[in-house]
């Protein structure tokens, strides 16, 4: 469609799964230019901007780049407790089981970040002001909700970062490095697909890793692989991860 009628076309908010699916079909789209954004660097849920040939000339190299006059259709909400003093210590999930019950689909909400400024979450434009409106309380928590402009929104994540030696840059090697685990209680999170690198999925527990590449695994985390320091004298790798908190 974006090709058909030359418009900037967008998907919803993608999973891991729908994400790969996308990675695997990226051959099929060469005709059209796709661009991924989830409201900030290393999103995990984004939408993929469809931008046909006809408009491609007319953007940057940044993710978020779209030909002027389009924009990706989320916005940046920011709830917040309205007695702090009260407020019980909420989760990701309390707070994504709240939104769903006002009745907005999963896919029309991006990735939710706890911070110590309040709680952000990205969410499609036609959902905005229902949040906004609708969400009231989370458990027992009264909360209030406002839209935060995109171009003011910033955000580094938290992580934890890890120096360990390792045999090889295989994936389960990294794996136990980074969560603390023997490889062979790992390797079944590898081999029933539960972990993703770069969004993409990956079921050999050899998959060589390179450098700044993101693995995400369910019900574990998501950490980077930064680099590799040195090596020792018996020939293993010294190497630095950041384990996302």
């Amino acid at each position: 469609m974006a090709d058909q009628r030359n418009i900037v076309l967008f998907s919803d908010f993608l999973s891991l799964n729908e994400l790969n699916i996308y990675h695997s079909s990226k051959k099929e789209l060469g005709f059209v230019t796709c661009r991924l954004f989830g409201g900030y660097e290393a999103a995990e849920r984004q939408m993929i901007a469809f931008i046909p040939d006809a408009l491609s000339y007319d953007i940057g190299t940044d993710p978020e780049s779209l030909p002027y006059g389009w924009e990706y259709p989320f916005s940046c909400i920011r709830i917040l407790p309205l007695h702090e003093k009260y407020a019980d210590k909420l989760t990701h999930r309390d707070f994504l089981g709240a939104i769903l019950h006002i009745g907005i689909e999963r896919s029309k909400i991006g990735d939710i970040l706890l911070t110590e400024d309040g709680t952000y979450v990205f969410c499609h434009n036609t959902m905005t002001e229902l949040l906004c409106q609708e969400l009231t309380h989370i458990k027992h928590t009264s909360v209030y909700a406002q839209c935060t402009g995109l171009k003011d929104f910033s955000w580094h994540p938290s992580y934890e970062t890890i120096h360990g030696t390792v045999a090889s840059l295989r994936l389960d090697s990294l794996l136990s490095l980074a969560f603390n685990s023997s490889r062979s209680s790992l390797t079944s999170l590898v081999e029933n697909g539960s972990v993703y690198v770069n969004g993409r999925l990956t079921t050999s527990n050899g998959y060589k890793l390179k450098e700044n590449d993101i693995i995400s695994v369910r019900g574990y985390g998501k950490f980077k692989y930064c680099q590799t320091l040195s090596e020792t004298r018996k020939g293993r790798l010294s190497v630095e991860l950041q384990r996302y908190k």
